[in-house]
């Protein structure tokens, strides 16, 4: 390692340590060591103090010892006439800022002075689950954090965006000569959010701890790996979580000794500026140490070093195109042309057609285009008529390339697609008029991206577009009965009629050990995946995440036990799993990788179970919040009374149906408890208890159990007449 680097980090290590105690040894005084200090919902406390140290740090005097312990890691900065190895210093040196960094935060939350102003501050466990599915499944293949500030806002600019053209999740911060990239995209009317792929963190180096301890929660989120597991928890994130650091301008002492935290943890750090290098591997998988001066060669330098798998769409419409721009909202005061909502009639439907009924390509607008709104006016009625065909395409295929059409036009930058079928409604901004888009490039889009994700079941793509509203009233009569006919065909499916399930492995990059199994009447833990959505996955790509597995032989029906289910898992979970039972909490549940919708938990005292979702931030009657709860349930565990859903499933006919189903549910949010009102009273009919949604108790009625069982007792809720949870 270059004597100048080490210096500046060991320099850098000191005066952040320095600080850390100074801030904390100030919080002590005004407040005394018994003072709780915690970051908002984590299950984790101090993040990088609990995945290295194993530290549980809930008050200013736990924070104490882990000070202490970053003090011990400090070396002597280099002396200018002895020359020895310095990479395992400055490497300590690196963890010592971390953990100081993480002490001068939490002891400014304690304050009131975090998160700063127009930035997120801390990440919670939360944000981390609900982003799970797009960790894995390629939408966000990488991570980078900047700090410091561009030579000019256009530069910045120009940098963000080809980062999110690549789907690169960008967390923003730190500043330069007093200027941060956060003020500079502010100043540019960036929109920024977990949505838009920008995440502003906060305008110095010490909130740069924020992006460094989100990606260390990922190694015990999904992962499976323990507090206390250093080098473990260190390699799963240069391993599996790829990310850098990207210092715009000036790298000063912290900077450097920031960055040699990140390298602790495999980051590599890009600088544009003329710094030493350090190009030495193993640390990191490549470079640790970079610089690259010419600003049209820094992202994809960056991509390179780290070694980031990204695809660049290439699509000919004249804005640009990528899952950054998927979550973009468009503004009332922003919009050009504007469809469906509350505007206009509008609806969307794909349908497969004989193979010589259409031309492949052929995008047609059957009426005005934008480029011919009538003076005055936004608004019009839009259909989107997709006809696919192809010698594997099959009738259930439908609703599965339709629902894309949301996902492929959000993706172009400058318009916003919500809801589906004929309850949509698409925005277009004015920019993205002004370049030039037109309706007829929905159709250029869908085109492109049904062939590069479908190819192996649609051989052609056809698209009209229709803005006429006589054309729009007759076609949507078409398009609602086929959507009706949809849903009872699959509404009418059951375990029992199908021989198959489908595995779905995807979040193995992430969590080694977990492998979810979809069935008809229980979908993905995510939420994402349906049973239909795995078999077309699997026609797709025959040796993906998707693999259908013939069921056999039962071996416990009730429990949901069949053989080859087992030896599937058994064998890909990496043998660490050797029996699973789809319709039990209690009795070898299924496994979890950290990105579930809702947590089961089994409430013993009232004979029932608990369901909390993951935006429900609230206590609940098992004495945990959902943070605390997720924390016993990812990674690939089993953990019996625990168990990791999508929401869809409480629903099911199948849900623990072994312990007794949904008589057992005695607790859950209010909100969730509304999202699935009208499928829980359907259940509820069903089971003969129409009155059963009343009597499940909310937050409103009891969020400890000393206040449940009354309200159980009260309402005589079913769940206390059952058979004991065993």
């Amino acid at each position: 390692m270059s004597k100048i680097v080490a210096q500046a980090v060991i320099r850098g290590a000191i005066k952040i340590t320095k600080q850390a105690e100074e801030d904390l040894l100030k919080a002590i005084s005004d407040k005394g060591e018994s003072q709780k200090v915690e970051f908002p919902e984590t299950a984790f406390y101090f993040p990088m103090a609990n995945a290295l140290l194993a530290a549980e740090v809930k008050t200013l005097g736990d924070a104490r010892k882990i000070l202490g312990h970053a003090k011990g890691l400090l070396p002597q900065e280099p002396s200018l006439h002895l020359w020895l190895p310095y990479l395992g210093s400055a490497l300590d040196a690196g963890i010592a800022t971390l953990l100081s960094e993480e002490i001068i935060v939490a002891v400014r939350y304690l304050y009131g002075t975090e998160p700063q102003p127009d930035c997120e501050g801390f990440f919670t466990d939360t944000i981390m689950r609900s982003l799970g599915i797009q960790l894995v499944d390629g939408r966000m293949p990488g991570f980078a954090a900047i700090l410091g500030a561009a030579p000019d806002n256009k530069i910045a600019l120009d940098i963000i965006r080809q980062l999110q053209e690549r789907n690169i999740l960008i967390f923003v911060g730190s500043s330069s000569n007093g200027r941060s990239i956060v003020d500079q995209l502010k100043e540019e009317e960036v929109q920024m959010g977990w949505d838009n792929y920008i995440v502003p963190y906060g305008r110095d180096t010490i909130s740069a701890i924020y992006p460094l301890n989100w990606a260390i929660r990922s190694a015990l989120t999904f992962g499976g790996l323990k507090p206390g597991q250093a080098r473990k928890n260190l390699l799963y994130c240069k391993e599996r979580v790829f990310a850098f650091g990207l210092a715009l301008g000036l790298v000063d002492d912290e900077k450097y000794a920031t960055g040699a935290g990140a390298i602790n943890m495999g980051f590599p750090v890009i600088a544009d500026t003329d710094i030493p290098e350090i190009h030495p591997t193993g640390i990191t998988t490549y470079e640790a140490l970079v610089k690259e001066l010419d600003y049209k060669k820094i992202v994809p330098r960056c991509i390179e070093v780290r070694g980031v798998k990204v695809k660049v769409a290439n699509i000919p419409i004249p804005v640009l195109y990528g899952a950054a721009f998927e979550g973009e909202r468009v503004r009332k005061e922003q919009v050009f042309a504007e469809f469906g909502g509350k505007s206009s009639m509008a609806f969307e439907y794909l349908k497969s057609v004989d193979n010589d009924t259409i031309n492949d390509g052929d995008t047609e607008v059957i009426g005005p285009d934008i480029d011919k709104l009538p003076e005055g006016s936004k608004s019009m009625p839009l259909a989107i008529v997709v006809e696919v065909s192809g010698r594997k395409m099959q009738k259930d295929f439908e609703p599965i390339l339709e629902r894309q059409i949301h996902h492929y036009i959000n993706c172009a930058m400058g318009l916003m697609h919500v809801g589906q079928r004929d309850m949509n409604w698409i925005r277009i901004n004015k920019d993205a008029a002004k370049k030039g888009f037109l309706l007829k490039h929905m159709g250029v889009i869908l085109h492109a991206k049904l062939h590069e994700e479908y190819s192996a079941i649609i051989d052609k793509v056809s698209t009209k577009i229709y803005t006429k509203k006589e054309d729009v009233e007759r076609l949507i009569a078409e398009a609602q009965k086929v959507y009706a006919e949809r849903d009872e065909r699959i509404s009418g499916m059951t375990d029992e009629s199908v021989d198959t399930f489908f595995s779905c492995t995807l979040c193995q990059s992430f969590a080694p050990n977990h492998v979810c199994v979809i069935t008809p009447e229980r979908l993905g833990l995510c939420g994402a995946y349906s049973w239909l959505d795995a078999k077309a996955s699997f026609e797709i790509i025959p040796t993906g995440p998707n693999q259908p597995i013939e069921k056999g032989g039962p071996i416990d029906e009730n429990l949901g036990q069949w053989k080859n289910v087992n030896d599937f898992f058994n064998a890909k979970s990496n043998k660490s799993i050797d029996r699973v039972s789809m319709y039990s909490i209690m009795d070898s549940p299924q496994t979890s990788c950290g990105c579930f919708e809702c947590i089961v938990a089994i409430i013993p005292e009232a004979n029932g179970v608990m369901v909390v979702h993951r935006d429900y931030s609230g206590m609940t009657p098992s004495g945990m919040n959902f943070t605390t709860l997720a924390g016993s349930v990812g990674g690939g565990v089993q953990t019996p009374g625990f168990l990791g859903v999508g929401k869809l499933y409480i629903a099911s006919k199948k849900f623990i149906s072994a312990e007794g189903g949904l008589p057992r549910l005695v607790w859950m949010p209010k909100e969730l408890k509304d999202i699935l009102a009208d499928k829980l009273k359907k259940r509820s009919e069903e089971l003969g208890m129409p009155d059963l949604l009343d009597k499940i108790a909310d937050e409103t009625n009891a969020t400890s159990s000393e206040e449940l069982l009354p309200y159980l007792e009260k309402v005589q809720h079913p769940a206390l007449g059952l058979a004991a949870l065993m």
